[in-house]
């Protein structure tokens, strides 16, 4: 079974995001910010990650800045998922890494078909 990271600041996201993951047959895990997601994931690799953006303590982007500095993980895939929907937030992801940049609040369906598309 291939597994999702999750890292949100908010509860009833991470909820939202790891039941519509949970539905489609991935094992879900959560994380509260993205020191607490690159902790689990350098634990237990994942197989793909979502991350919010905008997080208190260590955000998405430095996330993913840390994770792609990992060489043995630059290929697993990493989607943010983000109320941000400016062009330059967009840009400043997909720069530092992310494969998909899907704005807040994700439709379960296409998420689901991103997610068995990138895995």
């Amino acid at each position: 079974m291939k597994t999702i990271l999750i890292i949100d600041d908010s509860e009833t996201v991470r909820r939202y995001h790891a039941g519509i993951c949970n539905a489609a047959g991935f094992s879900a895990v959560t994380a509260v910010d993205g020191a607490d997601g690159l902790e689990k994931f350098l634990r237990s690799p994942c197989d793909l990650v979502l991350t919010d953006i905008n997080m208190i303590g260590m955000d998405g982007y430095e996330f993913i800045r840390r994770l792609r500095q990992e060489a043995a993980y630059d290929g697993v895939p990493i989607f943010i998922v983000s109320t941000e929907a400016q062009a330059k937030d967009k840009r400043k992801g997909i720069e530092l890494g992310a494969n998909l940049y899907i704005v807040k609040p994700a439709d379960p369906q296409q998420l689901v078909e991103h997610v068995r598309m990138a895995l």
